[in-house]
């Protein structure tokens, strides 16, 4: 592999972390990635930075003491600002994902099957995502009643970053047997502890 070539992958490594990671990352661990020294680190960093100015990206990436951070330049605040106060609309609650990963794993798959799996009545999580369009009702299973089966759509493949659900983690044999333990926690609190669905929430979209 040529230097120069060399020398973009590092970049690429780099940036890819640092937009990944939003927070600050040091140094060491810049080093770490693209399996050098924090010296060679640091050149790509810089040389990184210097191509996000030439550029005049949206984007740039500050120093904090031994580490960097990827952010966005000042004179574009005002505009996350108004997308920052507008109402966020899709919030995934703890039983909504739950939800999600069920039918990510099990799906085509009915409700009465994850109202099985997770001990408890669904239909709030599964109204939540067919309102936000991660899953769908692909079929209606031949079988008594027609029970509607649900997968998920593309939307939540973009979403979560994997172009098919066979690139998903594979599950493993002791993940249902988790998620059965975490409902029987959860119906075993008391009604002082119990705590609306909805109040401990994972956003899209948030700056």
């Amino acid at each position: 592999m040529s230097v120069e070539v060399q020398e973009l992958q590092d970049e690429n490594i780099i940036e890819a972390i640092l937009f990944t990671m939003g927070n600050s990352v040091e140094l060491r661990q810049l080093a770490l990635a693209i399996e050098s020294d924090e010296a060679s680190a640091k050149e790509a960093v810089e040389r990184l930075k210097k191509r996000y100015e030439e550029e005049d990206r949206a984007m740039q990436i500050i120093e904090l003491e031994s580490s960097y951070q990827m952010c966005t330049k000042a004179k574009y605040y005002e505009s996350l600002i108004r997308v920052a106060k507008a109402p966020k609309k899709q919030v995934l609650t703890d039983a909504v994902l739950e939800t999600l990963s069920i039918v990510a794993y099990r799906q085509p798959v009915t409700k009465s099957e994850i109202d099985r799996i997770r001990g408890v009545a669904s239909d709030y999580a599964l109204n939540k995502l067919l309102e936000y369009g991660l899953i769908y009702e692909a079929a209606r299973l031949d079988a008594p009643g027609r029970p509607v089966l649900f997968a998920t759509t593309e939307e939540f493949l973009r979403r979560f970053g994997v172009v098919s659900v066979s690139e998903l983690p594979n599950l493993k044999p002791d993940e249902e047997a988790n998620i059965l333990r975490e409902v029987e926690k959860e119906l075993s609190y008391t009604d002082k502890d119990n705590k609306q669905e909805g109040e401990d929430i994972v956003e899209f979209g948030a700056v």
